[in-house]
C-alpha cells in the first residue's frame, strides 16, 4: 500500500514546514518537497497534515452494552475524530477480568480493522474491588489495567495491585473517586484518592496514569509528585478544558469551576499534563434521562481543544499535537505520534480555519448525549490516514 501526500503543511510536535509525505507499506518512507511516485496521491495544499489522534480512554460497550456503542460504530466515531488507536476500559458485560473476554474483543476490532484496539482489564475481578488473582492469567496482549467507573476503595487491594503491576509492566489507570466521599463532595472524593494512589505508586514504584484529572488540587498532587519523580502521568478531557459548572451536564468527575479550569490549562502550558483523553461515553437518550454519567466525545475532541487552546491562544498546534498524539503513543508504546521516517502512516488532515456547528445527530457513534452538540468550533478532520490508507474523508472533503 503506497500513499502520497503532496503540499500540505506537516505540523507534529517538532515540526512545521510544506512538503510531502509518502508512505511505503504501511509506514512514513520519505518526507521532502517535489516528491514524485506512481501511486495514489492526495493534493494537501492548503490543509495541516498532522499525526493521527490516539486515545488513552474510550468505553466501546462491547460486550453487553452494544445499544449505547459497538466496536464498529465506535470505531467509525474514532476516525471520523481523526483517531487511529484507543484504549478501551473494562467496564463492559462482562467485565474485562479474563483473557478470553479481552481476546473477544481483540479479534472483533481485528476484523473491523478501523482503528488500533488495546483492550484494558479490570484491575479488581468483575469490578468488585475485591480480588486481583485474575492478573495472574493476564498476557502481554494487556498494557493497562483500570476499575474505570469506580474507584478501588480499599487501598490494601490498590497496594497489591499495584505490586503486580509492577511485577508484569502494567500500567494501572485510576479513576480516583473516593466512593465513601463521593456523596460528601465530589471534589474531595477525587483530591483524596488521587493523592492515596500517588502515595502508593511512590512506596511501589508501579506506573500509574490519572485518568480525566479535573480539580486544581488533583493536579497540584500531581505536579508535586512528577518533581518527586514519580512513574505517573495524566490525562485531561476537552470537557473539562471547555466547560465550567455554568454548564448542567452529567460527567463524572463533574464539570468543575472557572479556577479549576484556568489551572488545567496552565497545567498543560507547563508542561505537566500528559495526554487530553476523551473519556467517549456513549449512552442511549433513555440512560442520559435516567442520570448515566458521561457524553460522547471522539468526533468533536480535536475540534474542541483547537477552538478552546489554540484559538484562545494558549498553546501552539505543535503542543497540541504533542498531547493528542505524541505522548498518548508513548504512553501506549506505539510507534506513532510523530510525522517522522519509520513510523506508522497514521496522519490526519485538519482544515484549521474551518468553522461549523456541532450536531451530534450527524455522529457515527451510536450516542448523541454531548454538550457541545449545537456549538460552533474552528478545526475539522477533513481526511483520516491508518498505515497509508484513507479510513474517513469528511463530505466537505469529498466535495472539495
Amino acid at each position: 500500500m503506497e500513499l502520497l501526500i503532496k503540499n500540505a503543511r506537516i505540523i507534529d510536535s517538532s515540526q512545521d514546514f510544506v512538503g510531502d509525505v509518502y508512505i511505503n507499506k504501511g509506514i512514513i518512507y520519505e518526507l521532502g518537497k517535489n516528491l514524485k511516485k506512481d501511486c495514489e496521491t492526495i493534493n494537501g495544499e492548503g490543509y495541516i497534515l498532522a499525526p493521527s489522534f490516539i486515545d488513552l480512554h474510550s468505553h466501546f460497550r462491547e460486550p453487553g452494552y452494544t445499544y449505547k456503542e459497538d466496536l464498529l460504530s465506535g470505531s467509525m466515531a474514532a476516525v471520523r475524530g481523526g483517531y487511529t488507536a484507543v484504549n478501551l476500559m473494562a467496564n463492559t458485560n462482562p467485565v474485562c477480568s479474563s483473557m478470553e473476554i479481552i481476546e473477544t474483543v481483540l479479534e472483533r476490532a481485528r476484523e473491523i480493522n478501523l482503528v488500533d484496539i488495546h483492550q484494558c482489564a479490570s484491575i479488581t475481578q468483575d469490578l468488585k474491588g475485591e480480588s486481583i488473582k485474575h492478573l495472574c492469567e493476564l498476557t502481554n496482549a494487556v498494557k493497562f489495567i483500570s476499575d474505570d467507573g469506580r474507584g478501588v476503595s480499599n487501598s490494601r487491594i490498590m497496594l497489591e495491585a499495584m505490586l503486580k503491576a509492577k511485577e508484569k509492566n502494567l500500567t494501572i489507570i485510576s479513576h480516583a473517586e473516593n466512593e465513601e466521599l463521593v456523596d460528601v463532595d465530589t471534589r474531595l472524593a477525587e483530591n483524596m484518592m488521587t493523592w492515596r494512589d500517588i502515595t502508593l505508586s511512590k512506596f511501589t514504584g508501579c506506573k500509574l496514569h490519572l485518568a480525566h484529572v479535573s480539580t486544581k488540587e488533583a493536579m497540584k498532587d500531581i505536579i508535586e509528585g512528577k518533581l518527586q519523580g514519580a512513574q505517573i502521568t495524566c490525562e485531561v478531557t476537552p470537557h473539562h478544558l471547555a466547560l465550567t459548572s455554568e454548564t448542567e451536564y452529567r460527567v463524572n468527575p463533574p464539570i468543575r469551576e472557572t479556577e479549576d479550569v484556568n489551572f488545567l490549562i496552565k497545567a498543560i502550558k507547563d508542561g505537566f499534563v500528559d495526554a487530553i483523553a476523551t473519556d467517549h461515553a456513549p449512552h442511549s437518550p433513555e440512560d442520559k434521562i435516567k442520570g448515566a454519567p458521561g457524553m460522547t466525545g471522539l468526533e468533536t475532541s480535536f475540534s474542541v481543544c483547537f477552538t478552546k487552546l489554540v484559538g484562545e491562544g494558549h498553546i501552539t498546534l505543535n503542543k497540541l499535537s504533542e498531547i493528542m498524539s505524541k505522548n498518548p503513543a508513548k504512553i501506549m508504546k506505539l510507534n506513532k505520534g510523530e510525522v517522522k521516517i519509520g513510523y506508522e502512516g497514521d496522519l490526519v488532515l485538519l482544515d484549521t480555519k474551518y468553522k461549523y456547528i456541532i450536531d451530534a445527530s450527524k455522529f457515527s457513534s451510536k450516542g448523541k448525549n454531548s454538550p457541545f452538540d449545537g456549538s460552533t468550533v474552528m478545526g475539522k478532520v477533513m481526511c483520516t490516514i491508518k498505515s497509508g490508507s484513507i479510513v474517513y474523508k469528511s463530505e466537505e472533503y469529498e466535495n472539495n
